[in-house]
């Protein structure tokens, strides 16, 4: 099935520059001019182009799948490309990946990934399309990723992971993969640890992805991967040969490295209004932690991409702030949290009441610079000001929802996903819609920001109750597993206690008040293994593609392009 034929091809690729390829296999170039599906970052068919242009230099996002057949012993094919690949030449892979085609059959979301599945499953491993028919496809979710092999050569996909039981009979054509095997589990981390004869072997990205986000949590247990079936969109961002993230948030952090001077000078000489000497230092306290500034810059990022950004969203992103660290302040004294962004906290730093008086105040400060900003226009001042109390009073609200969670013997995902809406993503959502507002935005604009600042801090939320559980003290800035040893009725929590899983080990260590490092760690193996962790995860997700949803509908722009990377590192962070 394999020509073995070695020349020079010429052809032209979409930026018009004329491209030489020399050495490959002419059956493996002629399948570069194969069309595959281009797709925006929920999925969606944008149109077509080439697997050379979808491959080369920056690429474009495409459609893909990738096919993982188990046999009823448990155990996976896995396969090593051939040679004369063009992209990722010699790396060992699932059992089948490539894309859908432009073609009818293969466009239909999960049903046209299988058809395409079948077509690249006899051209690859010589299994017949009448065999293929009657197994049953899983399509168990989808990840997006971006890879570079080289310089020239890039993978940029949304790739459909479907996992099949057969018994399959393979007659692999050695153009397409020079080895196969069938590994089972503990073969397949030997595999991806790089131990025994794996050790100079090379494991394709994609397939590294597929293991760490499917295939591990669920123990490599066919039944248990089936029984999850979704179509959530896990954002995975560009990762490097080994799987794991390169420079996450880049864009972002340079982004808001360019603004954060600026927007702290605003902070300082706001706060320096307060001159009684041991209430300034207490208000300034915990901007000696450092810190993004990330609901500082968010009013500015937002009208950069809505078109109209300007000095005053400067002004608007240091009051809202100075507010949300004056909720912070509060926030630490009901918690009688002791740290906060690697400090003591302010009522420890100073005590409880200079605390109290330093928010007080810095509620104050936050309204009083917005009011005298020759920035801000006076026809905008008013439906800022509303937007911003509007914000605190939501914050409140779901502060007391969140301490009155604590004591109630019910607490609904509805319930929780109500508090966190007012208490986090409130401070997102007004920081979006009042970016848009100074930007000049019309009504319809104002309320898509609004609502993609509401899921990013659904979102946003969601994650830290993960990063709680899964951190460390030094890396969260406060002590790690709080939230379980304070009984805080997270997400995570609540489907724990709603499980009827075995939690021995949480239940003794929720809202226990203090326990030890090693009962932690039990209580949340237990959290992880019940399924109560992924549970939190797949909404977080699901907010996530919400918020991309929201941004779909703005003009491509660098400031657009910062946007959705802040909107992706979301679920970065906790990797």
């Amino acid at each position: 099935m394999s020509l073995h034929i070695h020349v020079s091809f010429r052809l032209y690729c979409m930026s018009t520059r004329e491209v030489t390829l020399e050495g490959h296999d002419s059956t493996q170039f002629e399948m570069m001019d194969e069309m595959c599906l281009l797709v925006d970052s929920e999925d969606r068919i944008i149109g077509s182009k080439s697997k050379l242009a979808c491959h080369r230099n920056e690429g474009f996002r495409h459609r893909a799948f990738s096919v993982l057949i188990f046999d009823s012993e448990g155990r996976l094919l896995v396969q090593k490309r051939s040679s004369e690949k063009i992209t990722f030449p010699g790396v060992w892979a699932n059992s089948c990946c490539s894309h859908p085609l432009d073609l009818e059959s293969e466009k239909n979301g999960p049903e046209g990934a299988i058809n395409a599945a079948r077509r690249k499953l006899w051209q690859e491993l010589g299994v017949p399309q009448n065999e293929s028919d009657l197994w049953t496809f899983h399509h168990i979710g989808k990840m997006e990723y971006s890879c570079r092999w080289n310089e020239e050569w890039i993978e940029r996909e949304i790739d459909h992971i479907m996992v099949v039981q057969a018994d399959a009979t393979t007659d692999h054509n050695l153009n397409e993969i020079s080895e196969v095997l069938w590994a089972d589990p503990n073969e397949v981390k030997r595999m991806m640890d790089g131990q025994g004869n794996w050790q100079d072997q090379v494991i394709a990205p994609w397939f590294r992805l597929i293991w760490e986000n499917y295939i591990i949590p669920n123990d490599g247990d066919f039944t248990s991967m089936t029984s999850k079936i979704n179509d959530v969109i896990t954002y995975c961002g560009e990762v490097g040969m080994d799987g794991r993230p390169v420079n996450p948030g880049q864009t972002l952090l340079d982004a808001l490295s360019g603004h954060r001077e600026k927007v702290e000078g605003e902070i300082m000489a706001s706060l320096s209004k307060m001159k009684q000497e041991n209430l300034h230092g207490a208000m300034t306290h915990l901007f000696k932690g450092g810190g993004k500034r990330l609901r500082a810059i968010l009013p500015r990022l937002v009208g950069e991409a809505v078109g109209g950004a300007n000095d005053g969203h400067y002004t608007l992103g240091a009051s809202i702030e100075i507010i949300h660290n004056f909720t912070l302040i509060h926030d630490d004294i009901i918690d009688q949290d002791p740290i906060r962004r690697g400090l003591d906290a302010v009522h420890v730093e100073y005590d409880d009441a200079t605390a109290i008086n330093a928010g007080d105040a810095m509620l104050a400060v936050g309204f009083e610079i917005l009011a005298e900003s020759e920035d801000v226009p006076d026809e905008l001042l008013g439906h800022l000001i509303r937007s911003i109390g509007e914000m605190v009073r939501k914050v409140a609200e779901g502060q007391q929802e969140d301490i009155e969670f604590e004591t109630r013997d019910e607490v609904t995902e509805e319930d929780y996903i109500a508090m966190i809406a007012g208490k986090t993503s409130a401070m997102f959502e007004t920081c979006a819609r009042t970016g848009a507002i100074l930007a000049g935005a019309n009504d319809e604009e104002v309320a898509n920001m609004a609502q993609w600042g509401l899921n990013l801090g659904l979102c946003f939320q969601l994650m830290d109750d993960l990063i709680d559980i899964t951190g460390d003290t030094e890396t969260l800035g406060k002590p790690a597993g709080s939230d379980v040893v304070q009984g805080k009725r997270t997400l995570i929590a609540i489907h724990a206690l709603q499980s009827d899983s075995d939690l021995t080990n949480f239940n003794r260590v929720f809202g226990s008040g203090q326990c030890s490092e090693e009962s932690l760690s039990r209580a949340v193996s237990e959290l992880e293994s019940s399924g109560s962790v992924e549970y939190a995860k797949k909404r977080a997700m699901y907010h996530h593609s919400l918020a991309h949803e929201c941004l779909d509908r703005l003009e491509d722009s660098p400031a657009l392009s910062v946007l959705r990377e802040l909107t992706d590192f979301q679920l970065i962070r906790i990797s």
